[in-house]
C-alpha cells in the first residue's frame, strides 16, 4: 500500500517487523498462507498481485524443483481443429512465454508481421521489444510493451525454473532498454479482456476487442480470441483481413501446385 511504512504493513499483517523484512526481501520459505492472505489485505493487493505472491511463495517451498510438466511445446490436434473452425474470429493459442503456438487463418494474417519474422515459433514479446516493425504495427506501443512484461513477469512467478523463459527474459534485458526499465518494475497483471488497436500493413487500423480463455486441459495455454463492435468500420476491416488471408491462402496452394 501506498504510503505505508514497514512497521505499518507488518503489524497491519500481524507479524513482526523482523519477519516481514525478511519477505520483503524475497525469503518466502515455510511462509503459512494466512500469513500470505493477512499480506495481501495489508498491502491491498489486487488478484494478480496476490496470485503472484502465491506463485512466489509456491517457487520458494521445498517442492518447487520438483518441475511439474515441461510446459506444451504445440497444440493437440482437437485444439487445432476448434482453431480452424472459428472463420470469422482472428484466434491464436499461446503460453506464458508469449509464444504462438498455434493459430487459424484469421489469426495468422492478422499478425502477419510477427509472423515474418525469425522467432519460432513467434513471440510477441520478441517481437514487440526487437522488431522495428512494431511500433507502427501496435497502435498503443507502450501499452502493450506494459502488458506484455507484467505478463511475463507474472509467469516468471508461476514457473521461475523455466529456462526458456529465463533464456527469453536476459535476451530481452541485454537487447532493449525499454523492456529492461519495465521488468525493473516488478508489475504484475492480468490481461483477461480489452481491446487492442493494431495498424495492419495490408488492412490499416483495426480496434479489435479481445478474450483470453485459458484450456483447462493444457495447463499453462491460452486462446486468445479477436472480435469487433458491431458496425464499426472495424468490423468492414476484420471482412477485408478475411477477403485478404483467404486470397493468400488460395495463392500459396497455387504455388505449391
Amino acid at each position: 500500500m501506498a504510503g505505508l511504512r514497514r512497521a505499518e504493513v507488518a503489524q497491519l499483517a500481524g507479524v513482526s517487523v523482523e519477519y516481514y523484512s525478511r519477505l520483503e526481501r524475497g525469503n518466502l520459505t515455510g511462509v503459512s498462507d494466512s500469513v500470505l492472505d493477512a499480506l495481501a489485505r495489508a498491502l491491498r493487493l489486487d488478484e494478480a498481485e496476490r496470485a503472484h505472491l502465491y506463485d512466489l511463495a509456491r517457487a520458494a517451498g521445498p517442492a518447487a524443483r520438483k518441475r511439474r510438466r515441461p510446459p506444451p511445446q504445440g497444440v493437440r490436434a482437437n485444439v487445432q481443429r476448434l482453431l480452424d473452425a472459428m472463420t470469422e474470429a482472428p484466434a491464436v493459442v499461446m503460453n506464458g512465454r508469449t509464444d504462438a503456438l498455434a493459430a487459424n487463418q484469421l489469426g495468422r494474417a492478422l499478425f502477419v508481421p510477427v509472423y515474418a519474422g525469425p522467432s519460432r515459433p513467434p513471440n510477441f514479446a520478441r517481437f514487440t521489444f526487437l522488431d522495428s516493425r512494431a511500433r507502427d504495427f501496435w497502435g498503443d506501443w507502450d501499452r502493450i510493451a506494459d502488458d506484455t512484461v507484467e505478463m511475463l513477469r507474472a509467469q516468471a512467478g508461476r514457473d521461475p525454473y523455466d529456462r526458456a523463459l529465463t533464456d527469453l527474459i536476459g535476451e530481452l534485458s541485454t537487447r532493449s532498454e525499454e523492456f529492461r526499465t519495465r521488468w525493473a518494475a516488478h508489475d504484475v497483471r492480468l490481461h483477461r479482456t480489452g481491446i487492442k488497436h493494431f495498424r495492419h500493413p495490408v488492412i490499416g487500423e483495426l480496434h479489435l476487442t479481445f478474450e483470453v480463455m485459458d484450456l483447462a486441459t493444457d495447463e499453462g495455454l491460452s486462446l486468445v480470441a479477436y472480435g469487433t463492435e458491431p458496425g464499426t468500420a472495424s468490423e468492414d476491416g476484420l471482412r477485408l483481413l478475411a477477403s485478404w488471408s483467404a486470397t493468400q491462402a488460395q495463392d500459396a496452394d497455387a504455388n505449391r501446385s
